[in-house]
């Protein structure tokens, strides 16, 4: 694929208080478990107070931040929506499975199994912008964000304007305890700004949604690159960049996966001007979405919000290449690379 691909909105709920308008200016967000939830903002901007209250919480979040950023690109009705998770709504899932067992199969409520779908976020986006064009969700683990992003790419090849591309996950305590059994997360409880101090064995759990507008559209920043590599025997840094005609040496900033998993963070080792992002919002299957609002953000901003990072040296730019080097458990590797498009500048 030769064309290019630029973002023209974006938007975030995540464990931070990314869905502000002016996201760096807010503080950081510490928990002191091991468990992350968003912080969820004022949902009657977005949707009538009778569709609140018959939403479950993950459909709330995806929906209210596909619509935050449809307005921020200004566009009305996306030419299609392409989105990626990893579980998709985890508590709708669980309540229709405790009804089988309570209710022994009979008398079942369908709401919670209809909404327990993974294109239920999709559908709820279509209906609400009216939208009967392409709409997709990939379920891939790791690499389900990245599967959706490069269909929006070749979507936009094919000669559509704009795709509006995302990604949704949530963790309930009930998952939180079954991925803890297999060594997920960490036995020991930490503060999450303090992650990076415990190279222990497993991480901390996280959720959130993530959208962003794909267009052909010029803007201030551009999606050059996307690589999926699964169970990689050796490092694919090198040969990504020299798809690019780059060298490690002009990546201003790395946006690493570090995640205090000592199983796991010796495949970040050595990457210059890193900056981890996972105590900001815990590992999940597409936190690899949030790296890229995060990375696009940095860009658009020119700057890296220095309250966000206190463990972290803060390069101070100027920012033109962000790589994003992101895994899901060492086995799906992903590489994005984001370019500031310094001819959109005024």
């Amino acid at each position: 694929m030769k064309d290019k691909y630029y973002i023209q909105g974006m938007s975030a709920i995540s464990p931070q208080h990314s869905f502000a308008e002016d996201p760096f200016s807010q503080p950081l967000v510490t928990v002191q478990e091991n468990i992350f939830a968003c912080v969820e903002p004022d949902y009657r901007a977005y949707m009538p107070p009778n569709s609140i209250r018959r939403m479950t919480r993950i459909l709330k979040v995806g929906l209210t931040t596909a619509l935050q950023c449809i307005q921020h690109a200004g566009i009305t009705v996306p030419g299609a929506i392409v989105t990626g998770t990893g579980k998709g709504s985890l508590s709708d899932t669980e309540r229709f499975l405790k009804e089988i067992r309570e209710y022994k199969e009979t008398a079942l409520n369908a709401t919670p199994f209809i909404q327990s779908t993974y294109n239920a976020v999709n559908g709820l986006i279509a209906l609400q912008q009216k939208c009967t064009q392409y709409n997709n969700t990939f379920v891939h683990r790791g690499f389900s964000f990245e599967n959706a992003l490069l269909d929006s790419m070749l979507l936009i090849s094919e000669g559509n304007r704009n795709v509006l591309v995302g990604a949704f996950e949530e963790i309930t305590a009930e998952h939180f305890y079954i991925k803890s059994r297999i060594g997920c997360w960490k036995h020991e409880k930490i503060a999450s700004d303090k992650l990076y101090e415990h190279p222990t064995a497993g991480t901390i759990s996280g959720e959130g949604a993530a959208f962003f507008v794909l267009s052909d559209t010029p803007t201030d920043v551009e999606l050059a690159g996307l690589k999926m590599v699964y169970k990689p025997k050796t490092s694919y840094l090198h040969t990504f960049l020299a798809a690019h005609n780059l060298r490690l040496e002009d990546i201003d900033l790395v946006i690493s996966g570090r995640n205090g998993d000592s199983n796991f963070d010796h495949y970040y080792d050595g990457l210059p001007n890193e900056l981890p992002f996972k105590h900001l919002c815990g590992e999940y299957d597409t936190a690899g979405a949030f790296a890229l609002w995060l990375g696009a953000q940095i860009l658009k901003a020119r700057q890296v919000p220095a309250s966000w990072f206190p463990m972290c040296k803060i390069p101070t730019g100027p920012f033109k290449h962000i790589l994003i080097y992101n895994h899901f458990f060492g086995e799906q590797h992903v590489y994005m690379l984001l370019t500031l498009n310094t001819g959109y500048l005024r």
